[in-house]
Order: C-alpha cells, then sequence, then structure tokens
C-alpha cells in the first residue's frame, strides 16, 4: 500500500535522525512528529509510523545483534547509516511483525525499495544480501503458507546437532600459469564453493557434486585441506554446528557457470599471484593458505 511504504520511508528517516544524533530515545516521538509534517502532511493516522519505531527502537540491540551475524565482516559502526537503518525496519518487519499482516517478502522488498531510494549505489544488493540471508535461517516463513513454527528451546553447545558440508580450493592450469576458482558474495568476500553434504554420501563424493552444481565445473580431489565451523539456525531444529570440510581440487580451465543462489553473485578465475589481493572471511584465509602454498 502507498501509504505504508510512505510510512515506512519516514521511519527510516527518523530512526536516521535519531541514530546519528547520538540514539536519544526519549526525542523519537519528538523526530517523528517533525518528520511526518514535514514529508507527509495530509497523512490523517500516523499510528503505523509510530509503533513501528517504537518496536525499531525497543528492539535495537536483537537486531543489530541479527545483523552482525548476518554480516559478520560489517561491524554495525561500518555499515552506512541508511543502510543500517534500513537494515533495522527490514529485520523488525520480517521478525516481528505479524506475518498476516506484513508477510515476510514484502517486508524484504520494502526494505530493499528503501534501501535503492536512500541509499548508495550498491545498498540495495547489501540490504537484499542480508535479509535474504536471515529469511534463509528462519527457513522462509511464509512460503507455503505454513503455519509458524513453534519456538526450539536453546541446547549447549556441545549437545547441537551437527551439519557437514564439503568445499573446494578449485585450481587449474592455463599454459604456465595456475588459477584458483572462488565465488563472490552479496557481502563483498571471496569465498569457496560449498555445499551441503547429504547423509550416507562420502564427502569427497558430495564436494564433487556441490562443486558441480554451484559453479559448473568437473573436479578431480587431490588432497585434504581440512576443516571449519560455524554455528546456524535451523527453523526446524534450532541452532546447529556447520562443520565445511574442504579439499584441494583440480578442474580444467573453464567457463565458470555460477547457479542462481541466495548470496552468490559472481564467480570468477583468478591468477595464484593475485590471491592476496582479494577480500577473504577470516576462517577461509587459511585454507586459501594452505592451498597457495602447495601449489607454490
Amino acid at each position: 500500500m502507498a501509504n505504508r511504504h510512505l510510512s515506512r520511508s519516514i521511519v527510516l528517516q527518523a530512526l536516521f535522525e535519531w541514530d546519528v544524533a547520538g540514539q536519544h530515545d526519549e526525542k523519537s516521538k519528538e523526530i517523528v512528529a517533525r518528520d511526518v509534517k514535514e514529508f507527509a502532511p495530509g497523512l490523517a493516522d500516523i499510528s503505523f509510523i509510530e509503533e513501528l519505531m517504537k518496536g525499531i527502537i525497543a528492539k535495537r540491540a536483537e537486531l543489530d545483534d541479527i545483523m552482525v551475524k548476518a554480516a559478520p565482516d560489517w561491524p554495525i559502526d561500518k555499515i552506512s547509516p541508511v543502510d543500517r537503518n534500513v537494515l533495522r525496519v527490514g529485520l523488525y518487519e520480517l521478525l516481528f511483525a505479524d506475518h498476516d499482516e506484513v508477510p515476510s517478502k514484502v517486508a524484504i522488498n520494502e526494505a530493499i525499495e528503501l534501501a535503492k531510494t536512500f541509499g548508495g549505489e550498491t545498498s540495495g544488493r547489501f540490504v537484499n544480501g542480508v535479509l535474504g540471508a536471515v529469511y534463509k535461517e528462519l527457513g522462509e516463513p511464509g512460503k507455503d503458507a505454513q503455519p509458524a513454527k513453534k519456538k526450539i528451546p536453546e541446547v549447549p553447545y556441545e549437545k547441537m546437532p551437527i551439519q557437514h558440508l564439503g568445499g573446494a580450493v578449485v585450481y587449474a592450469k592455463n599454459g604456465k600459469e595456475i588459477y584458483l576458482a572462488f565465488v563472490h558474495d552479496v557481502f563483498g568476500h571471496w569465498t569457496l564453493s560449498k555445499g551441503k553434504i547429504p547423509e550416507g554420501v562420502d564427502p569427497k563424493d558430495g564436494t564433487i557434486a556441490k562443486v558441480k552444481e554451484e559453479i559448473g565445473l568437473d573436479v578431480k580431489i587431490i588432497s585434504d585441506l581440512g576443516s571449519n565451523e560455524y554455528i546456524a539456525n535451523d527453523p526446524e531444529i534450532g541452532k546447529l554446528r556447520k562443520q565445511v570440510h574442504y579439499y584441494m581440487a583440480e578442474s580444467a580451465f573453464e567457463k565458470l557457470v555460477l547457479v542462481k543462489k541466495p548470496g552468490l553473485d559472481d564467480a570468477k578465475w583468478f591468477k595464484l599471484s593475485d590471491i592476496l589481493e582479494l577480500n577473504f572471511y577470516n576462517d577461509i584465509l587459511p585454507i586459501v593458505t594452505k592451498a597457495v602454498t602447495m601449489l607454490s
């Protein structure tokens, strides 16, 4: 609805002012009233604006914590004020709004439009990546109009179920040069092709299949590079430990064909000599370094 979109834009502008001025909660109503008067003087009912602003400020600690987890290499103070507050609006509606009134896809699309309108050149893509990642971790609520999932109790780390994934540092020779294949995510990092290994499938075979699926290459496992682990949320079972085992894999030097997948936006070959210039996640860097050392 047009009024709702206008209302969200007013909330965003009010949040921006509240944020950059020091987050003085007692001034939030005054800021909202001033912005309504300036940007929507004919808007009769401002209850939606007031409730949305109030809810976001009340939940800001939770929203910011989720933001950090969804974009771990982007500290809150390093995200632009516009993008940061667009994410607060989108995350609040995605996580705390009545999904009958504001479906998840509407919350995400509205936030993306706000980012495109008020943010920079890459704001829409960045917001889409963060909200898309959270939406996926939530189990894509409302996708099939299913009832909301029941709340799952917290479990200690040692009792969390483990999900196994396989990934690979893929290399190829082209003349005298050695190239490595990487995928690029919407958070601005180059990373390794990986995917979930189905239960009962040999990790090497599963990794070969996932690389083929994600970037279109037929690879041969050459050696073992070790593993890492991170914690994620599953809508059915709650928190789980994702353990990723990485391999060195060889391929022909062929065109990469990136599958359409949330969170990824590019795939490229890089010369071995150019790897140090790339932006990697901290947990991926040791894997890549080990592979480069072996190839060198």
